[in-house]
Parts: C-alpha cells; structure tokens; sequence
C-alpha cells in the first residue's frame, strides 16, 4: 500500500530528487496531490490508446513508473494480439510495479500481456509499435536528448499510430507562467503541502525536471517527424498531447 507523502516535511539538505525506494513508497500519494488532472490524464490515455492500437503490435509505456498507464492500456485496449511492454530505469519503480500488475492480473480477466523491462529508454532498443505513452517521462530527460529520443520513437511508429505525450510545461508570457504557477502552488498547499515541503521539493527537483514550453514540445515533435500535434488535455501548467505521424 502507498504510504502518505511526508519526504520533505522535515529540513534536510539539499539533494537531487531521484525515483528511489523512499519516493516510490509514497509516490501514487505523492503524484495525485502534486499533479492536477493526473487520474484523468492516466484513464483517458488508455481510452484514446483503444483508438490508435493495432491488432498483433506493441504498446510501450516508457518511463512508466508504477504502471499505471500500463494498467489503463490493459484495462481499455481490446485489439487482438497486441502486448504492452513497461520500461523504466528505476529498480524500485519496476520491482513495484510488477507488484501492482500481478495485483491487477488477480483482478481481471483476459488482460494484455505485458512485460516490464529495467532499462533506459534512451539505449533500449525498440520495436514497431502503434502506440507510445510518455506520461511525465520527457521532462527528466535532458533537453539536448530529447530531439533524438523522439525522432526514434517516430522511426518505429506504425502508420496510424500515436505518441501520447504528457509533460509539466511552462510559459513564455512571463504574466501567464507566474498566474499558473502560482495556482500550481495553491494546489499543492490545498492537497496538505506545507510551505517547507514545497520549497523543499522544488529545490530538489530544479535540475532534475527541465520543462519547455508548449510551443517547443510542438516544434521538437515536427522536428522528430510528427505532422500533427494536437493537446488534448490541460490543467493548470499540466498538459497531455497526441503526436501524430
């Protein structure tokens, strides 16, 4: 069970945020209290998953952390033969999430198969695929990796298939990037998060978690190859994007 998110509740020095075993044991406390929309976000990417899977090909869910877009992918997806494969460096994320997915085998009937693989997803190699979740994974990899990473990913996308790409962004208007700051830190304050937490995780999270903007996701995507970017969702400074080829 997930335990509640009490990492930054006392002072202690600064230090890189990392996915460890202390982040994942609070981390579905953690994301739900710090990311407006992200049950939304995880239900629907496997709805609109559904319409681009096709029959006898992959699914990869990169970066998928606890394996919840992997669990949405199972739960919606119906296209015959087609396989989910979860991947994320973090031995404490993946050992867990096999936890959760054995949990959701137990549950269910006649879901994906899915495989979870440790590895980076910028040297893993990759296979065809009809359809590539990035949930909250693009903003950890660093910027000058980006342009490449999507471009392989756009390589080995199917014809009809889709990229599905969520990601913190920020704002160029320097008025619009300070209101939904802002609101982002109500959020956070209204979900039980003290001033200390706050400023705490922030600092943590400064060089770790680079994020561009909108206009950049959308240039850096027809750069990769994509011809058709549409945002789908946004809350607050939170987006999710269908990246078409």
């Amino acid at each position: 069970m997930s335990e509640a998110d009490r990492l930054f509740a006392s002072p202690q020095p600064p230090a890189d945020f990392t996915f460890n075993e202390d982040v994942v044991r609070v981390f579905p406390d953690m994301i739900k209290r710090s990311v407006p929309g992200y049950p939304t976000i995880v239900e629907n990417l496997g709805v609109i998953a559904a319409r681009f899977a096709q029959p006898h090909s992959r699914l990869y869910d990169l970066g998928c952390s606890l394996g919840a877009v992997t669990q949405a992918l199972r739960r919606h997806v119906r296209a015959e033969g087609t396989r989910v494969v979860a991947i994320d460096n973090s031995t404490a994320m993946v050992t867990r999430c096999r936890e959760y997915l054995s949990a959701q085998d137990s549950m269910h009937e006649e879901l994906l198969p899915v495989e979870v693989v440790e590895a980076d997803i910028l040297d893993v190699p990759l296979e065809s695929a009809s359809v590539i979740a990035l949930n909250f994974t693009l903003q950890f990899i660093a910027p000058k990796q980006r342009l490449d990473l999507l471009s392989r990913l756009r390589a080995n996308l199917l014809p009809g298939g889709a990229l599905l790409l969520s990601e913190k962004i920020r704002f160029s208007e320097s008025q619009t990037q300070e209101l939904l700051n802002g609101l982002h830190l109500d959020f956070k304050r209204a979900n039980g998060y003290s001033e200390l937490e706050i400023a705490q995780k922030r600092t943590a999270l400064e060089n770790v978690m680079l994020t561009d903007t909108l206009d950049e996701h959308r240039a850096r995507l027809q750069g990769a190859g994509f011809t058709t970017v549409v945002p789908w969702f946004q809350c607050l400074n939170f987006t999710s994007l269908i990246a078409l080829p």
